[in-house]
């Protein structure tokens, strides 16, 4: 009876354990484009909204680049730009993502590779065309 407590306490650990690394990815984020971002977590996916634009496209603050000229007015701070990322327990990656671009007015579907003590690393993706960029840590 001792060891199955011990074993069932050891799985509960373990589980523990896991679940917590794909929250690794819940901060704040500085973007080469100058906007900050926050990532939360709502059940079991991510979401990312814009918390500082920085001067911004050269002080930019409403949503000009959006193929929808009704959204032009919209601003750009507290808007919802990371949609959807799950993590993927085998991976270890976080996938299945879109991802707004305001300053292109496109959604690009986005995956986390890889997070590191100071920064991030991101893939973004469209068709066939894909790059990696690196988000610092805030």
């Amino acid at each position: 009876m001792k060891h199955l407590k011990i074993l069932l306490a050891l799985l509960f650990f373990t589980s523990l354990a896991h679940a917590q690394v794909g929250d690794d990815i819940i901060g704040k984020y500085h973007l080469p484009n100058d906007l900050d971002i926050e990532i939360y977590k709502e059940g079991n996916k991510y979401f990312g909204k814009i918390i500082a634009l920085n001067g911004y496209q050269n002080g930019q603050t409403t949503d000009t680049k959006n193929p929808d000229d009704s959204e032009h007015s919209t601003p750009l701070l507290g808007m919802l730009i990371i949609h959807g990322l799950e993590f993927d327990m085998d991976e270890k990656q976080w996938i299945n993502g879109k991802m707004y671009g305001p300053e292109k007015g496109m959604i690009f579907n986005l995956k986390i590779t890889e997070i590191r003590e100071k920064d991030i690393e991101v893939v973004g993706s469209k068709y066939f065309f894909w790059h990696t960029l690196e988000w610092l840590k805030i």
